[in-house]
């Protein structure tokens, strides 16, 4: 999938997406690249809102999965079971989440699990970068349910 695709896919069906203005830098199949400007993203504090930069790495988090499993031809509902979220240092700027599998070697089992059980888990990570440093990170567990072939 092309940086373009995606982002179209996420203005379409992630309307969020839109009104943060989420910009899709990278795709890649071990991490996807998102920015997002301050000012429709700004609090009280002339900074991110909390609630918009965890919106984000949450995006690139599922967007990484969904790519992975698109280019498996694999279409499932995919959704986030739970996640935390660690904020670092204010971000008063545009900033990107740039998103992995928290453990590369568990992708095969989740596949096998995912299409012999129709279900499955797993993590991913998302940084938050800002002005050269780490500002946030997410760690967040997601589920696949049903395994069609696209």
């Amino acid at each position: 999938m092309t940086p373009q695709a995606l982002e179209h896919y996420l203005h379409a069906h992630i309307p969020l997406s839109l009104a943060m203005q989420v910009h899709v830098e990278e795709v890649d199949t071990d991490h996807i690249v998102l920015s997002a400007p301050l000012a429709p993203n700004i609090n009280h504090r002339e900074t991110v809102f909390g609630g918009s930069a965890s919106a984000v790495a949450i995006l690139a988090a599922w967007s990484l999965l969904n790519t992975r499993l698109r280019s498996e031809g694999i279409a499932t509902k995919l959704v986030i079971q739970r996640n935390t979220m660690s904020y670092e240092a204010p971000i008063a700027g545009s900033f990107t989440a740039i998103s992995r599998l928290e453990a590369p070697e568990k992708w095969a089992p989740f596949m096998r699990t995912l299409l012999r059980h129709g279900k499955a888990r797993i993590r991913v990570l998302a940084e938050l970068h800002y002005a050269g440093q780490v500002a946030g990170r997410l760690e967040g567990e997601f589920v696949a349910l049903g395994a069609d072939p696209l």
